[in-house]
């Protein structure tokens, strides 16, 4: 019994031990009060000091308009006795966020640093609207009500300090044409050219719903989306689903179908009864358009845009009250490649070929039907996802430059003219912010996208 007992003594040792090791070996410091601190207590470029975060492991530097970030050297404090790599006074290229690393004995922590110019122009408003500001293009685009009259308007413009703009804030303004508008301060000087519109008369755009009238839809993001279209579009007109499917409703003369539901993840079977669809069917092979958004994106399948079978393969979603709210992210799109194409033009981007659409902190329910191309399907990347549906796949997440990873906005047939189907069916996607158990959601800053991206696609299917 005295060696068993030993020997249980020497077990429980080791184990103890074994723990220490692990424990001296963990290499994040979890926000625990421990001896050798890590957290970097000063980040400073050209004497701007930067915003540590130290929950989510990352420094914001944000410089004046016009500094050129390619040469910086930051001067970086941090505890006594820990080390930093790169150093301190390190000449480094910010043009993408560069990683850092604190290490203090067998402790270390690793910081995602960004450092930016300030944008030029903060806000462009027009009467209350505020227009769609692209830093890459120089450009801002505004669409005000029917029946404005814009030849004599008045924006009003909001700069960081140390920036001018002509014409001036308030100045009245003929934008009937495109007006070109001159940033500068003492590093830099940029031309961009502001377009304001008011709603077109065509083309003629049908909003498709499962309820009977315009007014009877429920589901607040396809009220928010329709409220849009029919505000953009003069000739905007709602068609209901039994309309088709009884014939009542006449797609003579429609440019263009949209249905986006965002209702349920499963498409209603109203909606894919063979009367509702043989007759879009023929309105398609007549040449007609439409435009699918949200779950709606599967109906590529019940209409055979893409073979049996090839529709979207990863389709999710949570609904309230499960919703969330992702506080460090924001959520948006890659069309690396594709970045002159007609249904990105105008997006406000935050690099080439990548734009934002939902904005962190804002709550979401991340309704999705696109396709997962690496490991379901028999895709295996964009090019076998082309081959077997015939698409063009235009964009994916914003970490797949490639677009092999997954298919989140792509149009139907994937030639070169003849087009008659655009897909766009990301979760940041969202047209309303609901409220979750009571708590209301920040407005969505990059609204604007989703509705720039969305008209884009309409105008583009009625042009090809």
């Amino acid at each position: 019994m005295k060696t068993i007992g030993n020997q249980f003594r020497i077990f429980v040792l080791l184990l103890v031990s074994a723990v220490l090791v692990w424990s001296c070996d963990n290499n994040v410091e979890d926000g625990l009060v421990t001896d050798v601190p890590v957290n970097v207590s000063s980040f400073r470029v050209n004497g701007v000091s930067g915003d540590i975060d130290n929950k989510n492991d990352k420094i914001t530097v944000t410089l004046p308009y016009g500094t050129s970030v390619t040469a910086v050297s930051p001067a970086i404090e941090i505890p006594q006795g820990a080390s930093i790599s790169p150093a301190s006074g390190t000449v480094q290229d910010f043009t993408q966020p560069v990683k850092y690393r604190v290490k203090n004995g067998n402790i270390y922590k690793d910081y995602l640093v960004t450092v930016q110019a300030q944008v030029p122009i903060i806000s462009f408003k027009i009467n209350g609207l505020s227009a769609t500001i692209n830093y890459s293009g120089k450009t801002i685009s505004l669409t005000m009500p029917e029946g404005t009259n814009l030849t004599a308007l008045q924006p009003v413009i909001e700069m960081p300090g140390g920036v001018s703009i002509s014409p001036a804030s308030g100045t009245t303004i003929n934008f009937s044409s495109p007006v070109q508008f001159t940033v500068s301060n003492a590093n830099l000087t940029e031309v961009y050219t502001a377009k304001v519109t008011t709603p077109v008369s065509g083309p003629t755009v049908a909003f498709l719903g499962m309820a009977a009238t315009r007014t009877g839809l429920t589901n607040p993001d396809e009220i928010a989306a329709a409220d849009w279209l029919f505000g953009k579009y003069s000739g905007a007109v709602y068609i209901s689903i039994n309309d088709i499917s009884n014939g009542t409703a006449n797609l003579t003369g429609i440019d263009a179908l949209w249905w986006h539901f965002d209702s349920a993840t499963a498409l209603p079977g109203d909606a894919l009864n063979a009367n509702v669809t043989s007759k879009i069917k023929t309105y398609l092979n007549a040449g007609g358009n439409i435009l699918l958004t949200g779950f709606a994106a599967q109906y590529v399948d019940a209409l055979a845009i893409v073979p049996s079978g090839k529709g979207p393969n990863n389709v999710f979603g949570d609904f309230l009250p499960n919703g969330f709210v992702d506080a460090n992210n924001d959520w948006g799109i890659s069309f690396k490649g594709n970045e002159t194409h007609p249904v990105f033009d105008g997006l406000q981007t935050y690099e080439s070929g990548k734009a934002n659409f939902l904005q962190k902190g804002t709550f979401r329910l991340n309704h999705t039907a696109w396709w997962f191309l690496p490991d379901w399907g028999g895709y295996g990347n964009g090019a076998g996802w082309r081959t077997q549906t015939g698409g063009n796949n235009l964009a994916s997440e914003a970490w797949d430059n490639t677009l092999d990873g997954r298919v989140a906005v792509a149009e139907f047939p994937g030639g070169t003219a003849n087009k008659k189907c655009i897909t766009i069916s990301m979760g940041s996607y969202d047209w309303y912010n609901e409220t979750s158990n009571g708590t209301p959601s920040q407005a969505n800053g990059f609204l604007d996208n989703i509705k720039k991206i969305t008209e884009n696609s309409l105008n583009y299917l009625v042009t090809h």
